[in-house]
């Protein structure tokens, strides 16, 4: 299974959900999902992937596809301190 099925399932999981519902286009806002239910998804992206998430890279997580873009990044090694930095409000470019 790939990143973006695993996501797609654990925010169907969450937010109870039928798995079709969530498209890779879909904001948080159309999925009905505010900053507490996004700290559970954070959570359970977390713990099935066995990585942390910078809260910076986190709190700038407004969609399914930059939930699967940040965590590709993540689980690949890459550089993530461009994404660091956006969240924060820099302007740094990406490199990929």
């Amino acid at each position: 299974m790939d990143v973006e099925q695993k996501v797609v399932e654990i925010i169907a999981r969450e937010q109870h959900l039928d798995p079709s519902a969530v498209k890779l286009d879909s904001t948080f806002a159309e999925l009905g999902i505010d900053s507490l239910d996004g700290v559970n998804i954070l959570f359970a992206l977390e713990e099935e992937f066995k990585i942390d998430i910078p809260d910076a890279v986190a709190q700038n997580m407004k969609s399914v596809r930059q939930v699967v873009d940040s965590l590709t990044r993540v689980i690949e090694g890459k550089d993530i301190s461009d994404l660091v930095e956006m969240a924060k409000g820099g302007t740094a470019a990406t490199s990929n």
